[in-house]
């Protein structure tokens, strides 16, 4: 049956607008859905708190995942201190969400990878009844049953108007989207396993094309795991990264260099980025090194 929500808002003692949801037919409580915010004249919500239980511990999957669990920490402590609630609304992907803050605006990208597996989920229809995966892509289904595709290889832009169909108020569509996806993620494991799954997924791949590109064999994880950021965030093109990292094998000076990529207006993810690596350094968990005919981290 399909879950739904009565929407309610109020104002905050900061004099935010804090939007709530309620599950109907439900003894649930009311839960945060986020906040208003207005961003380069655009208007959508975000949500940034840390609940009990529902943020990424690397420690909870690398049982299953092993070291790479701990290798995508770093960066989920930058885009969310690793939240699997996160949301942002109000920016040009229109939809962003999960602990590492997938986006809807990049044709198979990481948000629609990860849209993809949630609609292959037993509760699937529960959340987005209107919502079916065929051939591997997500199509809106209508009351008449005519299905319409919502994203392809060249734009996914139906799918983000589905989800948030305009930046210029916040719809109540945005609403029942929002309060869909931060539900799902705190009620059920499964959809934060894949939160998990998607960007281990990514970063896999995302190491075999910085090797192709940086040549990384025996590179400490480090180092690696600040390009992979700093890819991420797009805080810097290929060659800037090329150029820091030549270091004729001093790794250490190499990592400094990394660290001074965009300083200028993200040292404080860059901090958050070395602090984390730092500690899990520290607590024997990132002494690796990465294996380019595996494609698997080693110890040193």
């Amino acid at each position: 049956m399909a879950i739904d929500f009565s929407i309610t808002s109020a104002v905050t003692s900061t004099g935010r607008t804090a939007f709530n949801a309620q599950r109907i037919n439900s003894t649930e409580t009311k839960f945060n859905i986020g906040n208003k915010t207005r961003y380069e004249g655009n208007v959508g919500l975000f949500n940034t708190s840390i609940t009990t239980g529902l943020a990424y511990k690397p420690e909870d999957y690398s049982t299953e995942y092993g070291f790479w669990a701990y290798f995508i920490y770093p960066t989920a402590m930058a885009e969310s201190s690793g939240s699997f609630k996160c949301l942002n609304t109000y920016d040009r992907a229109q939809f962003t969400f999960s602990f590492m803050q997938y986006a809807a605006h990049v044709p198979n990208g990481d948000f629609i990878k990860f849209f993809r597996k949630l609609l292959q989920l037993p509760n699937a229809t529960d959340y987005f009844p209107k919502l079916v995966l065929s051939n591997n892509r997500i199509l809106y289904k209508s009351s008449s049953g005519v299905l319409s595709p919502l994203e392809s290889d060249s734009s996914s832009q139906a799918l983000m108007d589905y989800l948030n169909p305009t930046l210029n108020e916040i719809e109540n569509q945005e609403l029942i989207c929002a309060a869909r996806f931060v539900h799902w993620a705190t009620n059920d494991a499964n959809h934060r396993k894949i939160q998990v799954e998607t960007a281990i997924d990514m970063y896999k791949e995302n190491m075999k094309s910085y090797h192709n590109r940086y040549g990384l064999n025996n590179v400490p994880a480090n180092v690696c795991q600040m390009i992979c950021d700093i890819r991420h965030q797009g805080r810097a093109k290929s060659d800037r990264i090329a150029l820091a990292i030549n270091t004729n094998g001093n790794y250490d000076k190499a990592f400094s260099n990394l660290c001074t990529i965009g300083n200028t207006n993200y040292q404080t993810r860059i901090n958050t980025v070395r602090n984390t690596i730092k500690k899990l350094t520290d607590i024997g968990k990132f002494s690796m090194k990465y294996d380019g005919n595996s494609n698997e981290f080693v110890t040193i």
